[in-house]
């Protein structure tokens, strides 16, 4: 395995983008190839499949993976190659691919990412459950198989945590307790930070902790896991450079997250929808940070041994209700409080740590006007591509709500 390494090490930095044609995967992809990184794509499609499930496309039009990485090439004469590869049901291929590519990162994004879609139905928790899981253990058992030294960096999500504190800060991963014996001796130990998972995605990726938890210890494998906040913004740098490079706008009830779904609803006069009271407290991250964070993460691997590294990938918490009056402010918009599709409590509080990347030199960019305008102006300007009737969240938590009223716009608004 020595010689595998240093063979390795010798070689240009080639890393394999799992999930890469993605809202978070594709500008990743195109960051680290503009850096230098070697970067193949392995991604099946699968989300361009859920649009055509769904009937709902994003708002920005999203080229062919073909034309995209033409483009890449045309503008930065870089070579982005792509794999299409089931990574959940195709085992012997990925192993394949790791042992002739020797990779030295491996970004994991290959999962299914919406909580709204794994609950819609028990059909879309078992696909959720199956994708997720099946696709994360077959990533870390071929790696172990490869008998390469290999780093994978998985984007996780806050949502593991749920959304309560405790009165104290979420810390990066890992509790330190006290524990006593029957003999009465104190021991201290380093655990997982419990995890309180929200919907059948959340509890996808808190079972990756302890995939990855496992073969940490029983194959050393080197791993970062990112708990990432919800993603605000649109473009990046380099998928600004030309319109065939364009990254995703979701804005429909199942995958549009919340600030982009307010800044695009504002830009289309429709009402900024507010589930329940909008008391909830959530951690938030601009969409070039999240590519600055995966290119921090790569440069800083754990080092042979240690545990698994964990990150919480965010900048900032705000509470959705302000969020929303901040929009408001901005664009003049009217604001409906609707009934909550999710189970959860009305209100929360979220304190976080994030003192490693801090530690690691990102700069954050935090929620500021001109940014809110950009999205907002991105929204404008492809409004003619929304489709209203799939704003709406009508994917439910619970029987009792599947059986009640289906969720309207016409609720309060807000006229303050």
């Amino acid at each position: 395995m020595t010689n595998q390494i240093s063979q390795m090490h010798d070689e240009p930095k080639k890393v394999l983008v799992l999930g890469g044609d993605g809202f978070c995967g594709w500008p990743t992809s195109l960051h680290l190839s503009k850096r230098g990184y070697e970067v193949i794509i392995i991604d099946n499609l699968s989300r361009r499949n859920i649009d055509n499930e769904l009937e709902v496309e994003s708002l920005t039009p999203i080229r062919p993976m073909g034309e995209r990485i033409k483009a890449w090439k045309e503008m930065t004469g870089k070579t982005i190659r792509h794999l299409n590869i089931d990574l959940a049901t195709d085992y012997d291929r990925l192993y394949q691919t790791i042992c002739d590519e020797k990779p030295h990162a491996m970004i994991h994004f290959a999962e299914q990412r919406s909580a709204p879609y794994s609950m819609k139905s028990p059909r879309h928790k078992r696909y959720t459950v199956n994708n997720n899981m099946n696709a994360t253990h077959n990533i870390l058992c071929a790696i172990a198989d490869s008998g390469l030294d290999i780093h994978l960096i998985h984007l996780g999500t806050m949502g593991v945590y749920g959304y309560g504190t405790a009165g104290v800060k979420i810390p990066e991963g890992y509790l330190d307790v006290e524990v006593k014996t029957e003999q009465g001796e104190r021991v201290e130990q380093k655990i997982l930070y419990p995890t309180n998972p929200g919907s059948v995605y959340h509890m996808t990726k808190s079972q990756d902790q302890l995939l990855f938890q496992y073969y940490n210890k029983n194959d050393q494998l080197r791993i970062t896991d990112l708990h990432q906040g919800i993603v605000w913004g649109t473009n990046t740098e380099e998928t600004s450079l030309d319109e065939r490079l364009i990254n995703r706008f979701d804005y429909d009830g199942d995958y549009g997250t919340v600030l982009n779904r307010f800044l695009m609803q504002a830009a289309l006069d429709y009402p900024i929808t507010v589930h329940g009271t909008g008391g909830q407290t959530r951690a938030f991250i601009h969409i070039q940070d999240t590519v600055r964070c995966i290119q921090l993460a790569i440069e800083h691997p754990p080092a042979e041994g240690d545990l698994v590294m964990i990150f919480n990938q965010m900048t900032e918490t705000h509470r959705v209700e302000d969020l929303a009056k901040m929009v408001k402010e901005l664009t003049g918009g009217e604001i409906a409080y609707v009934p909550n599709p999710r189970k959860e409590s009305a209100e929360n509080e979220l304190h976080v740590k994030n003192d490693l990347f801090l530690s690691k030199g990102l700069n954050p960019i935090t929620l500021n006007k001109g940014l809110l305008e950009e999205v907002t102006d991105v929204a404008r300007r492809y409004a003619n591509r929304a489709d209203l009737s799939k704003i709406p969240a009508r994917s439910v938590w619970t029987k009792e709500q599947q059986a009640g009223v289906p969720v309207q716009i016409e609720a309060v608004t807000d006229q303050t």
